[in-house]
């Protein structure tokens, strides 16, 4: 009888700390044995993988993905993927486990009501694994109330921003909220962009009647997310808590949050694919077409902001890389990109295009593609700190034999897949376009591995996982650095 469910051999494994020879052992979903290559001669296992000399690594953490009727926030635009598709999209990308947003409504004073509901969405649906961030919109005195709460519910962060009507906090809730998530040891991510340089720039360029899509860009310019990053900075520095600025796309906005590392702040910062292979001019397309690259904040200028991405992620500035996808379909007049097309605004009106674009399934190839960040640096920025950040290490993001489920990325070894161009129809999400179509990918995930149950085979079916085998994660609180006092903040001692 076979001691070992699954062996992968022959690989070279790369973690956050360590790249080597090794061949891995799985039994009943955890890590069994990380060995010099050679090591398991003479045990058997259920399955054998020869990774044939490509990087394992541990499974993807995307740890910012929209889905499934969120964000309400874009009148009739509705996310395309479900927990089904957008899970099925992920593992066949080579993430294992997304977290995803639970939403509030301005008009709902209970997080709580929201965690159920976003439960039942997700509940037997999930070809990945899952956890929730709380969307706090409304942080009155009951969503506040209920913080000790969703630390019981396996809930340790929280997402607030700084802009949209329908999601904004003023500065003096966003204390409201960082005080209370300082107590509960929850993290809170923070969308920073000033609301009022938004709205003014957007009423200046209607004025105008400019309209079309790449006007997105002039209404969300960089030093509305330069200031909106510095105030969050302050505003976190004050009451003495970590918090993460999501999304970055500005190099200066990156510089804001470098020195406050340097000062030893507990401040963190996530960026995306956006950033680092879009820019300005796919918002700039004829008629309509520029709508599907509409995201905030917007792709920025060009190769000199990409660069300054790229260093921020080499640097450290950058803890995480994210998709932040967020699903709308193209070609849909309803509930797609394209309802704010009608006679009177032939190309739309860009301050009412459902902003996001889809990237969960492109995260990974993507970069790997790239081949510009240190094996290492991709495994940190890709699984190892947001399990960290987001309370799920090392059962997530590593692979240590007796502690970390196996979940693994297996890819191709060195040139030894046939590079190729993207098409949509390639894809496994449940949208009608990919911003990185046209683009030449040279890796992509050969096996996706989940909990020791290979989920995506490249080479033989492509999704081989079941939907609803996808666990959601409970998660403790974060094991970065923290609120730099263990006293309790107080006004009267401040």
């Amino acid at each position: 009888m076979a001691e070992y469910d699954l062996f992968v051999l022959n690989g070279v494994v790369v973690t956050d700390t360590e790249t080597g020879n090794f061949d891995i052992a799985v039994k009943d979903e955890k890590i069994a044995k990380v060995v010099e290559r050679g090591g398991l001669s003479g045990l058997a296992a259920k399955r054998t993988i020869d990774a044939k000399g490509g990087y394992v690594m541990p499974g993807g953490i995307d740890a910012h993905v929209h889905l499934a009727k969120e964000p309400a926030i874009f009148g009739k635009g509705k996310s395309a993927d479900d927990y089904e598709s957008g899970t099925r999209s992920a593992i066949a990308g080579g993430t294992t486990t997304l977290i995803t947003f639970a939403p509030q409504s301005k008009f709902e004073p209970s997080l709580l009501v929201a965690l159920e509901a976003t439960h039942a969405r997700a509940a037997n649906q999930c070809y990945s694994d899952y956890a929730f961030h709380l969307i706090c919109a409304n942080a009155g005195a009951k969503a506040i109330s209920e913080f000790p709460a969703l630390r019981k519910a396996g809930i340790s962060s929280l997402k607030i921003y700084m802009t949209y009507e329908l999601l904004e906090l003023k500065d003096g809730e966003v204390l409201d909220v960082l005080l209370a998530a300082r107590k509960e040891k929850i993290t809170t991510m923070i969308h920073a962009e000033n609301n009022q340089i938004i709205d003014w720039m957007t009423k200046e360029l209607e004025k105008k009647k400019l309209f079309a899509p790449k006007y997105h860009v002039n209404s969300h310019p960089p030093v509305a997310e330069i200031e909106g990053t510095y105030r969050a900075i302050s505003l976190g520095t004050f009451i003495d808590t970590p918090i993460l600025i999501v999304h970055v796309s500005s190099p200066a906005a990156a510089a804001h949050i470098k020195n406050a590392q340097d000062q030893g702040l507990p401040v963190y910062a996530e960026t995306c694919p956006q950033y680092l292979f879009l820019t300005r001019k796919d918002l700039d397309k004829p008629g309509f077409e520029g709508a599907k690259c509409v995201c905030s904040p917007p792709p920025r200028q060009g190769e000199q902001d990409h660069e300054g991405i790229w260093q921020g992620l080499e640097n450290g500035t950058f803890t995480v890389l994210s998709s932040d996808h967020c699903p709308f379909l193209y070609d849909d007049s309803d509930k797609g990109k394209k309802f704010v097309i009608n006679d009177e605004f032939p190309v739309g009106q860009f301050k009412y295009i459902p902003n996001g674009c889809p990237g969960v399934e492109t995260r990974l190839p993507l970069t790997m593609s790239a081949g510009r960040l240190q094996l290492q640096k991709f495994v940190q920025v890709t699984s190892a700190n947001p399990a960290k950040l987001y309370g799920l290490y090392p059962r997530k993001g590593a692979l240590i034999p007796g502690e970390s489920d196996a979940d693994l990325t297996i890819w191709y070894p060195e040139n030894g897949m046939e590079s190729f161009v993207l098409k949509n129809d390639m894809l496994n999400h449940n949208v009608d376009y990919s911003p990185y179509e046209g683009r030449t990918f040279t890796q992509w995930p050969r096996y996706t591995v989940l909990r020791g149950q290979v989920v995506w085979d490249r080479e033989n079916g492509g999704v081989t996982g079941k939907k609803g085998y996808g666990k959601f994660l409970e998660r403790g609180e974060s094991c970065l650095a923290g609120s730099r006092s263990l006293e309790d903040w107080s006004v009267e001692n401040f």
